[in-house]
């Protein structure tokens, strides 16, 4: 049997971090209601476990470049996931609601240090030429885990306590450590960066501020609420403070010259749609398949998973084409065909079968394997070398803030219009499917608008002439 080799290990290792972590996040969602009743706490209290991962973990990642150019991003993604270990042993010890919160915070940090280290690292053993099937490989954890955590998570619930939510990640994280303590490669540490304070000041504030308001919206009473208006302008004028800041710094947290070039951008943009995308789907197809048609959890998750197999699956081919054909067709291809699948899910009736949804829902899988990790490694690509660990910071920024923008205007949008349609339908079951059928007609648009943005990713000839600021 040959040895595997070494690259291939550090894909792996970070994989195995990673996976647990967003799959840890996704699992917790079905508990919500169970951990109301274990600490006799109501809906708003309790779905802070949930939101003070994502405002940590939004907050965190900014920093990981910086702290990963002066630490060495092996030691800094080492921290990253111990802190997630003990984030995970002490949630499982919570005693009350706040110590529960608490501790998932500190899963949020640890896993906002490690998310944009994972592509950084590879990107340090690889070759531009042969990152595309490498960062496939991994973004299975990206893509895969969303889709079937919430399923796990509700086994757990049912067959277990909800200790084991957090208990599960603990022997798998541990693995993921030894494998990381192994097999990353140590990097070079820069100890004359200096760090920026006022544009981490702004960008914390400002993250996490916005993140904080989208959280704290699920309806449309949410939305006009004066606290979150305030918490989203706030956070907005302090983005707007940071970009001040950033562009007459030396030595930015996140230079976002990077943004001048075209192939970062369009990715970015792709990588944002493709995640309002996929969550807004995570979102819509339960309550399908649950409020519409009546089948239960476990059914909801068994036609998840063929699509999350099938992403994983061409996520490494579409690495492949990445690797020796440049990203502008795949990714194109691969936009077309979530885009024609989504719309095939805005016209769905009472009569249709559960098949045809997990035939649509496979297609659908392809192009998201197809487009949206070739994307990201197509503009981290067309970086400069020295500055990936930030581009990366700020591509995972930009997609946790998509995605939770994505949720709350899909669950805003059906909670307004299935009302609207009820008073004019016989059932709720025909006022839900059709909010439903609208959802991802809306999904589709977003989708069939970025198509152009895919034709013109350019990943061959590297845009090594435009002007990026160098970190010193």
């Amino acid at each position: 049997m040959s040895k595997i080799p070494q690259k291939w290990m550090v894909v792996l290792s970070v994989l195995i971090g990673s996976f647990t972590m967003i799959l840890n996040n996704s699992m917790l969602n079905p508990a919500v209601p169970q951990l109301m009743t274990v600490f006799e706490a109501d809906a708003v209290s309790t779905g802070w476990v949930i939101t003070i991962f994502m405002v940590t973990m939004g907050m965190t990642m900014p920093l990981t470049g910086f702290m990963g150019d002066k630490w060495g991003k092996k030691r800094l993604y080492l921290i990253g996931l111990s802190i997630f270990v003990v984030g995970s042993i002490l949630g499982s010890l919570s005693w009350n609601l706040s110590s529960l919160i608490f501790f998932r915070g500190l899963q949020g940090v640890g896993g906002g240090i490690m998310m944009p280290l994972s592509m950084a690292l590879i990107f340090e053993v690889f070759p531009k030429k042969e990152r595309g099937l490498a960062t496939g490989v991994w973004g299975i954890s990206a893509m895969m885990a969303p889709t079937i955590g919430p399923t796990l998570g509700g086994v757990l619930i049912e067959t277990a306590s909800w200790h084991y939510l957090f208990l599960c990640n603990v022997p798998v994280g541990i693995l993921g450590i030894v494998f990381a303590a192994k097999y990353l490669k140590e990097t070079k540490k820069n100890e004359k960066i200096v760090f920026d304070r006022l544009g981490f000041i702004a960008v914390t504030f400002g993250v996490g501020l916005i993140l904080l308001a989208l959280a704290r919206t699920s309806t449309f009473e949410h939305l006009t609420n004066p606290i979150n208006i305030a918490l989203f302008i706030i956070g907005c004028l302090s983005l707007y403070w940071f970009v001040r800041i950033e562009n007459r710094t030396e030595q930015p947290l996140l230079d976002l010259s990077i943004f001048k070039v075209s192939t970062y951008t369009m990715s970015v943009i792709i990588s944002g749609i493709t995640s309002i995308g996929l969550f807004g789907s995570i979102f819509l197809i339960p309550l399908l398949l649950q409020n519409v048609y009546g089948y239960n959890a476990i059914v909801t998750g068994l036609v998840f998973l063929p699509s999350a197999l099938l992403t994983g699956v061409f996520m490494t081919v579409g690495g492949r084409i990445l690797d020796r054909k440049g990203a502008a067709g795949v990714v194109t291809i691969g936009l077309i065909i979530i885009t024609i699948s989504t719309f095939m899910l805005g016209f769905l009736s009472l009569e249709t079968s559960v098949w045809f949804i997990v035939l649509v829902m496979l297609i659908r899988g392809i192009g998201m394997g197809l487009s949206s990790m070739p994307a990201t490694t197509a503009g981290m690509n067309s970086i400069p070398e020295n500055i990936v660990s930030r581009g990366s910071a700020m591509n995972n920024v930009l997609r946790q803030m998509s995605s939770s923008l994505g949720i709350v205007f899909i669950s805003i949008y059906f909670e307004v219009r299935r009302t609207q349609l009820f008073a004019t339908t016989e059932t709720m079951e025909v006022a839900n499917l059709q909010a439903i059928n609208e959802g991802f007609i809306v999904l589709g648009v977003l989708t069939a608008i970025t198509i152009p943005a895919g034709y013109f990713l350019r990943t061959k000839k590297i845009e090594k002439n435009k002007k990026t600021k160098q970190v010193s």
